[in-house]
């Protein structure tokens, strides 16, 4: 399924907002990298580095969430970003989802995200109380009187992120007392096009059940082929901001870095 017409108006516009603004308002905070400087030898090249990394940091999560909403909002029922999932979590509730983290992180068990969501919801529910975090889904949509949740985190997480994650997709399932759809979802993967493997997520998710990496993710909010269409959106905003940025590098590179 292609991108409307209308999608991808507000996707550019979107991403025009983002570039400008950060091109206006950017300001490098570090005045100084002495040995970095030293090593590279090239000022402008620092000086992109560095903007990139701030612009990475800006857009964050945040672009791929609104993104996310753009894409669904043609099929789905609702669709919310920074979405409040509710809910009441019971002691026993928590104590289960504990166990099944601990025995998934010690090789004790396989996922199996129904199985898991089964035993969470078959446990007693007296008594529960609101819990404040991990109570905000990234992205949220309501598709077919379905309810999916997503939790969308950057690429390379560390073993604490995907067991943070996995317990939150639970937790979510607990506040709901229903079998919803809970996913963790990443916005590209680093390995292409090799599948994504890394070692920290240590059999902690059940891929593609709980699990969604770039084209996966992108084609189930969006439709198939979404994914290589979002992509060459992106790519014909880029070009149209290359002279921009490349002008903004050379900006920034006449502050020296080496002033050790």
């Amino acid at each position: 399924m292609a991108l409307t017409t209308t999608q991808k108006q507000k996707i550019i516009e979107l991403l025009y907002n983002k570039l400008e603004k950060k091109l206006k308002t950017y300001g490098r905070e570090t005045t100084s990298m002495p040995f970095l400087a030293r090593l590279i030898q090239d000022n402008e090249k620092i000086a992109a580095y560095s903007f990139i990394h701030s612009m990475s940091t800006t857009l964050g999560m945040s672009i791929y969430e609104e993104v996310s909403v753009i894409l669904a909002s043609e099929t789905a029922d609702e669709c919310f970003r920074n979405y409040g999932v509710g809910g009441a979590i019971s002691k026993k509730q928590k104590l289960v989802i504990g166990n099944i983290i601990t025995k998934l992180r010690n090789g004790e068990r396989d996922a199996d995200i129904e199985k898991e969501k089964k035993e969470v919801l078959e446990t007693a529910v007296e008594n529960g109380e609101f819990q404040k975090s991990g109570n905000i889904a990234d992205f949220y949509m309501k598709r077919n009187d379905e309810e999916y949740y997503f939790e969308i985190k950057t690429v390379k997480p560390n073993i604490d992120v995907f067991e943070k994650s996995k317990t939150k997709l639970l937790e979510w399932v607990a506040r709901r007392r229903k079998p919803i759809n809970v996913f963790l979802a990443f916005p590209y993967n680093p390995y292409h096009p090799e599948s994504y493997s890394r070692f920290t997520e240590s059999g902690m998710m059940d891929a593609p059940n709980d699990f969604l990496v770039g084209k996966e993710y992108w084609d189930f909010i969006g439709g198939k082929g979404t994914f290589p269409e979002l992509l060459k959106t992106f790519d014909e905003v880029g070009k149209q901001f290359k002279e921009q940025l490349n002008q903004k590098f050379k900006d920034i590179a006449k502050n020296k870095l080496d002033s050790y």
